[in-house]
């Protein structure tokens, strides 16, 4: 087969790749996050991976590739090209593939079960394209408690993330046994050892009076009746959460109590906790409630 011949193919391989990005591009239309690929960088900052493991030459699984390093915003979520500009470089790979010739292994980052391109991104696509099973790597294996589906898009591996903390932070406090409380819930990872840190700052002020140690339990239950619980009754009383669409009362709590401090560092110490939580909804909450708001505050009291 001549060059000519060649570069034809390589030509309507990767119009016939733009084409398929472009409909699949139209079919998540309502939810674009389903055809995005993952970012490594944005995975990594979630998970927070301690360690890394060079695991060397590895026949990687093509449907296990679920993100890039740095090129993440130049396919989609199959490898597929999103842009017209990857043509030249794309059609190079694929006519190689066309005449035999063997290209050097990719470089990827394993981590949670599935993998991110450190380079070779243009030959994952083709040979995705051209319905290939597997791919020759050189991968690093990062550590992860984790496991990530390969369907997951970034807020949902955020979500298992904070189930995960929240599952953790249950075992370790016997929160729920010691409460009754099985809706402490965040948006963003991290906020279980926020939780953690203020029960023993709590506990270290309960001890300062007290003729004997108070227990970790016992400071956990005394925190969540006389600091958290109230703040999250005013929040839940005025609707305060309804002025932070996508957060959580326990988002607010967080964040009332850091506002508190600095009321009571800058007015004093009597500054009260209900003005403290009015004021930080009227500073940084929406200004007005919409019908929409409204109807959403109705719908959590009906069904509880």
């Amino acid at each position: 087969m001549s060059d000519d011949i060649h570069s034809i193919q390589a030509s309507e391989d990767f119009s016939r790749a733009r084409g398929k990005a472009i409909l699949s591009r139209i079919q998540n239309f309502m939810n674009p996050d389903k055809d995005k690929l993952l970012s490594f960088n944005d995975v990594k900052e979630i998970l927070k991976p301690r360690n890394e493991t060079y695991k060397g030459m590895q026949v990687v699984p093509l449907e296990l590739i679920v993100g890039s390093e740095g090129r993440y915003r130049d396919f989609n979520k199959y490898f597929l090209p999103r842009s017209e500009h990857l043509r030249q470089r794309w059609e190079r790979v694929d006519m190689a593939r066309l005449k035999d010739i063997i290209l050097p292994p990719i470089q990827l980052y394993e981590i949670g079960g599935v993998y991110f391109v450190r380079d070779g991104n243009h030959r994952v696509s083709v040979a995705r394209a051209q319905g290939s099973g597997s791919i020759d790597a050189e991968v690093i294996s990062l550590s992860s408690e984790i496991k990530i589906d390969p369907d997951m898009t970034t807020e949902q591996l955020k979500q298992a993330v904070i189930d995960y903390e929240k599952k953790l932070f249950y075992e370790k406090t016997n929160f729920y046994e010691l409460t009754g409380c099985d809706d402490l819930d965040f948006s963003t990872p991290g906020r279980y050892d926020v939780i953690y840190n203020h029960i023993l700052v709590h506990k270290y002020y309960l001890n300062e009076h007290a003729t004997s140690e108070i227990s970790f339990a016992d400071a956990l239950v005394s925190w969540y009746n006389n600091v958290y619980k109230p703040i999250i009754d005013i929040i839940k009383e005025e609707h305060l959460d309804a002025r932070f669409p996508g957060r959580t009362p326990s988002d607010l709590y967080v964040w009332i109590v850091k506002h508190w401090d600095f009321l009571k560092k800058k007015y004093g110490v009597h500054y009260s906790m209900s003005d403290a939580a009015r004021d930080f909804a009227k500073k940084y909450g929406k200004k007005r409630l919409t019908l929409g708001d409204y109807i959403q505050i109705a719908l959590k009291r009906f069904f509880g």
